[in-house]
């Protein structure tokens, strides 16, 4: 089963060297979803979620006006899986061309994933398999900030990028 899932905010989390990894927190299912992402992927989704243009536009905008320009559309974004600590995503887009439609999903970094849809206002989808694993209480984020006596939005084991970490 899927779930609509809202970006609750973008902080820093507290992970297991203590705080300071950037990370983003969806919730879905009354639950809430850490994922530690880059500083570059946490300003773009801050700067979305702001409404705020950058002085130019960031990689996230140049690929919206792309996908727009080719007459295209990112229909929503699916965070399905979680498997050795790495967050999956895909981006189900559509295009229209000679009265045609034409569908394609694309692998992506849940963060790409979330900064995109932040600025097309799609919805972002999350399996019951990545809130099962990685899915908190609310209570939960607001103990380790206590703990950590900074405000952090929490720790998780698990990120988004493959191949090494959360900055790779």
């Amino acid at each position: 089963m899927e779930h609509e899932a809202t970006v609750e905010g973008v902080g820093v989390g507290v992970g297991d060297e203590g705080p300071g990894a950037p990370v983003v927190l969806l919730g879905a299912r009354e639950e809430l979803i850490p994922i530690f992402v880059s500083a570059d992927q946490a300003q773009s989704m801050q700067l979305a979620l702001d409404g705020e243009p950058f002085e130019r536009p960031l990689t996230h905008d140049l690929f919206v006006e792309m996908v727009a320009e080719f007459g295209a559309a990112i229909d929503r974004v699916r965070i399905d899986d979680l498997a050795d600590g790495t967050f999956y995503a895909k981006i189900d887009t559509e295009q229209y061309s000679g009265g045609e439609r034409k569908q394609a999903v694309f692998d992506a970094r849940p963060s790409d994933g979330i900064a995109l849809a932040l600025r097309v206002d799609c919805p972002l989808i999350v399996s019951d398999e990545v809130v099962d694993e990685a899915g908190r209480p609310p209570e939960a984020f607001e103990q380790d900030a206590e703990d950590a006596d900074v405000d952090e939005f929490g720790d998780s084991d698990v990120d988004d990028e493959p191949d090494g970490g959360p900055f790779s």
